[in-house]
């Protein structure tokens, strides 16, 4: 069974300047990831807190649609720091338009997609499997 993988074990909060000495093209510093690589390395992440169950829901439910997604998962103490990560990498100005980001938050191909409520949405309507498809997350 997958582990789902600690914010601050192994993840640095903290995006990677271009002109940092340490930085290499694969988005590490000295063997610590980037949340901008983890999403533009994975076909399919979800970002969650800590034992949410909708979290969980949505794994199950990229699961049941034969994608092994990486889960991304987030002490409280570390949510601040992760979600004005994310909001940047989305290219999302929250302070206008009082956009809020809320987990869990799927990104599909290295775009942010959205939320369970907008997964389920496409699962329902049929459009989730060629979202997938475009991805890269599913090969049939």
């Amino acid at each position: 069974m997958q582990q789902a993988v600690s914010y601050r074990s192994t993840w640095a909060a903290k995006p990677i300047s271009a002109s940092s000495s340490s930085s290499t093209s694969a988005g590490r510093i000295s063997g610590v990831m980037t949340v901008e690589a983890a999403v533009s390395g994975n076909a399919v992440i979800v970002f969650g807190r800590i034992g949410c169950c909708m979290c969980h829901v949505t794994r199950r439910l990229l699961l049941g649609q034969g994608v092994n997604p990486t889960v991304f998962e987030v002490d409280e103490k570390d949510e601040a720091s992760l979600v004005e990560e994310l909001t940047r990498i989305a290219g999302v100005n929250a302070a206008s338009g009082g956009f809020s980001l809320q987990f869990p938050v799927v990104f599909f191909g290295g775009k942010m997609f959205g939320g369970l409520e907008k997964v389920m949405g496409a699962h329902i309507s049929g459009d989730l499997v060629p979202i997938l498809r475009e991805a890269g997350a599913l090969w049939l």
